[in-house]
């Protein structure tokens, strides 16, 4: 199993997804959009999408980000697996329909977030709980897109 993960800034990695990915014996490589003239990567060629973080917006008027979508729509259209964590999270909302816009309060610390039922019995998720706390630095927000589920 393969899996790539798309990088925006050198310095936004994988984190402790990494350890997951590997003691699970997952391969995983990087997309470096954001280095001039890098194409977007053959995505078939992996069986999952992991698109990271950044200190940017995806309402951001920077070209790498206006090409993610290529990659997100046709995973998601696929029911291949997409992760998205901060930045990532805003992108797949995006690229499905969703509006992304800048919430009343940025959120800078740690903070609790609840697993909807579903994500919480997904493989994706082992060993982890229904509400983990977990880091948190960003100042927009998302709609759902549709089909999107809520937490209980």
């Amino acid at each position: 199993m393969r899996v790539l993960a798309f990088r925006h800034v050198p310095f936004e990695g994988l984190g402790l997804i990494e350890p997951t990915l590997e003691s699970r014996g997952i391969a995983f490589h990087y997309a470096d959009l954001n280095q001039h003239g890098a194409p977007l990567p053959d995505t078939s060629r992996y069986d999952g999408l992991i698109f990271l973080g950044g200190p940017m917006s995806a309402n951001d008027a920077l070209p790498y980000l206006r090409t993610e979508p290529g990659a997100i729509e046709p995973a998601v259209a696929t029911g291949k697996p997409v992760l998205g964590v901060c930045l990532g999270a805003q992108l797949i909302a995006r690229a499905l329909g969703a509006r992304v816009y800048c919430n009343v309060e940025r959120e800078i610390g740690w903070f609790e977030i609840q697993l909807a039922q579903g994500a919480a019995c997904g493989p994706a998720f082992t060993g982890l709980g229904r509400s983990e706390t977990v880091f948190h630095w960003h100042s927009d927000t998302f709609e759902l897109p549709a089909g999107a589920v809520e937490p209980d």
